[in-house]
């Protein structure tokens, strides 16, 4: 079964840092938009850190995508991810969910 999961990094260097590796982690982001696992995703306001949203069918596949962030890899993020089953939608939102 298909679940959603919210990826939520808070920066813990200095946003200049993170600048650094900024044009990798959009490359990141762009591999999993490619394949379809990324649904949406953007920095949090104020930018101390931002948000994923993926869906995949089990939590270990998503720690392991997560290992691959250049903002994992250089050690300027934390990472929190929570699991959920999608109960209700939006009209249209479905399509995300395939």
């Amino acid at each position: 079964d298909m679940n959603l999961f919210i990826i939520s990094l808070s920066y813990k260097a200095a946003l200049t840092q993170v600048d650094q590796y900024l044009a990798g982690h959009n490359q990141f982001l762009k591999k999993y938009y490619g394949n379809g696992t990324f649904v949406c995703s953007g920095p949090k306001i104020p930018r101390v850190g931002g948000v994923i949203l993926c869906k995949s069918d089990n939590m270990d596949a998503v720690m392991t995508i997560v290992t691959e962030d250049p903002f994992n890899i250089n050690n300027v993020a934390d990472y929190e991810i929570t699991e959920f089953r999608v109960a209700d939608c939006a009209k249209g939102f479905e399509t995300f969910l395939k």
